[in-house]
């Protein structure tokens, strides 16, 4: 089997917090037990036309495994669980279950957590800032009420560990220093449980030796 390859940072801007997307792919392939290669990309390189060749939208992370390149991090995780056991049920109708919550990840919680991580970036100075704020933090307090609600007291999304859970667990870590997170312990517990998985340590010391190596880019 040809040992696949992904791209990452060269500087990463997430500050080593491990919030940058090439995260969800390198724990996946670690969940999964996958050697893989990282090819380091600088921001210039990602709009060139050989890594536009692999990204239309001159973004990380791409995956390349003999004559198949992949973008969109989620697409990738959905490949890589669907090639080898671990991340997805072997029953289809728990299998169709864990890719709807992959789905409902990106698509539904993650928006208006990424919608508000640019916007303490970008938008800090505007005069419209605070209400902005106020506006994102209302939805991703309702998403994360419902989400808390379903999980309960379970330990997963649905049953065993799941690809769902990776990119619910991704997407919930970008909340970070807001405090939000914290008004959810059945939430913040299931993040710890995450972060506590020997293939997400592993994922996470390698990007975070990419940052290091890279003389600590600041956010």
């Amino acid at each position: 089997m040809t040992t696949p390859t992904i791209t990452a940072f060269e500087r990463s801007p997430d500050g080593g917090k491990g919030l940058a997307r090439d995260m969800r792919v390198r724990w996946a392939l670690e969940e999964v037990g996958q050697p893989y290669e990282v090819r380091l990309v600088s921001f210039a390189a990602m709009k060139e036309a050989e890594h536009r060749a692999r990204h239309p939208f001159g973004q990380i992370p791409t995956y390349e495994e003999a004559d198949l390149v992949l973008f969109e991090s989620g697409a990738i995780v959905l490949h890589i669980a669907e090639r080898h056991d671990g991340l997805l049920p072997r029953d289809t109708n728990g299998r169709a279950r864990a890719i709807a919550w992959m789905f409902a990840a990106l698509n539904t919680v993650e928006p208006p957590i990424f919608e508000r991580s640019i916007a303490t970036i970008l938008e800090k100075g505007e005069p419209w800032y605070e209400q902005r704020l106020r506006t994102l933090d209302k939805s991703i307090r309702t998403r994360l009420t419902d989400l808390s609600r379903r999980l309960g007291d379970a330990e997963w999304l649905d049953g065993t560990f799941s690809a769902g859970d990776l990119l619910m667990v991704t997407v919930l870590r970008r909340l970070g220093s807001s405090g939000i997170l914290e008004e959810y312990p059945t939430l913040s517990a299931y993040v710890a449980r995450g972060e506590a998985r020997p293939a997400y340590k592993r994922a996470f010391a390698d990007q975070f030796a990419v940052f290091e190596g890279s003389g600590k880019a600041q956010t």
